[in-house]
């Protein structure tokens, strides 16, 4: 499967570069998209499927609406609504969206040996 994931702007990107394989397009709207950009997108994603990664705000929203016009197959991903967007969501949460969608082959698991404990953990 070829695929394209599209957020707003480039600190959603770099929130998703970390759990995602180097090789998957993340692609930015860099907020609200005009008819110029929106068919720049379009040539750039081409024939790949398409995951659209909104914040969960009115802005992200909108553009989710302009988005699902221009993409109408595409899928979409979402934030919970506590996180203020993409860019601050944990990534734990974000491995969680992608696996709902999916994209399991794609995702960068973290090191296990990494992750701290938490007390809770041994309650």
């Amino acid at each position: 499967m070829d695929i394209a994931i599209i957020v707003e702007g480039k600190n959603d990107r770099s929130r998703l570069r970390r759990v995602l394989q180097e090789d998957v397009p993340v692609f930015i709207t860099y907020g609200t998209p005009g008819s110029s950009q929106l068919e720049t997108l379009r040539k750039q994603v081409g024939d790949r499927q398409v995951y659209l990664f909104m914040d969960n705000d009115s802005s992200g929203r909108r553009i989710r609406g302009l988005l699902r016009d221009l993409f109408p197959d595409a899928e979409h991903l979402y934030t919970r609504r506590g996180y203020p967007g993409v860019e601050s969501t944990p990534e734990s949460y974000l491995i969680e969206q992608l696996e709902k969608a999916g994209l399991d082959s794609y995702i960068v698991y973290p090191d296990p040996s990494s992750i701290p404990f938490n007390k809770e953990d041994f309650d």
